[in-house]
């Protein structure tokens, strides 16, 4: 059960998801109806979707004012997803799950006693459902973050996290593409938030094409080193 006065929004970035999105926003829609929550809403970010993402979680709106549509006019990339949806947020928690149906979101429930205690609940994939060649990748690259920002998080990029709003008035998401589960964490790490992880089940794609290439990976390095000077060292850091 739920303590009197919780409250969720919930974040799906969506890029050309048509054939996920309307299950994924209805899974939600039955989860937030089931939670005794004082109040819910559910902020979808299409990110520039060129087939019909956005009609229909416009569409979905109309059905259900909770479903909050945003529009980028253009693709701006997942970081930019997402901080547009933790920007839009006007509940008390901030859930976000990616919109490809590799989750099962009724899993939050599990989430909701460990973040009475930790600013940040996130998840971890009890098994994998990826090619080998992203999993080998993913391994590495968790290997190398972990050490360097020193989280003790055992997979940093796991798209189920549930915060407490408060981390984003201190967090300010800079970076681009993939590297912003990294960002988040490492940052909340140096400014002291609590982190937990809970186990959750993770799916094969049921639709739809994936948009992590092996090519990200340099890319989400360069912005690793660069973040780490910038938490450590304030290089780069923007001036107030």
């Amino acid at each position: 059960m739920v303590r009197e006065g919780k409250s969720i929004s919930f974040v799906l970035p969506a890029y050309n998801e048509e054939e996920n999105i309307e299950k994924a926003v209805e899974a939600i829609v039955k989860v937030a109806e089931s939670l005794d929550l004082e109040d819910w809403e559910i902020v979808v970010v299409n990110d520039g979707s060129s087939d019909d993402t956005g009609r229909i979680i416009d569409r979905l709106h109309e059905k259900n004012p909770r479903v909050r549509p945003i529009h980028h006019e253009q693709n701006l990339g997942y970081a930019d997803a997402l901080r547009t949806g933790f920007k839009s947020a006007r509940c008390k928690l901030i859930f976000y799950t990616d919109s490809d149906l590799q989750f099962d979101v009724r899993e939050v429930k599990n989430f909701l006693p460990a973040i009475e205690d930790y600013d940040i609940v996130t998840g971890f994939r009890i098994y994998r459902y990826d090619p080998l060649s992203r999993l080998v990748l993913a391994w590495g690259y968790n290997l190398i973050a972990r050490t360097i920002f020193r989280l003790k998080v055992r997979d940093i990029d796991c798209a189920f996290k549930l915060f407490r709003r408060e981390v984003f008035d201190v967090i300010e998401i800079r970076s681009k593409k993939f590297f912003v589960d990294t960002e988040i964490l490492a940052k909340a790490r140096y400014h002291g938030f609590r982190i937990t992880e809970i186990g959750v089940r993770h799916y094969p794609r049921a639709g739809g094409t994936s948009t992590v290439r092996p090519s990200h990976v340099f890319s989400t390095l360069r912005e690793l080193a660069k973040m780490w000077l910038e938490i450590y060292l304030g290089i780069g850091k923007k001036k107030s």
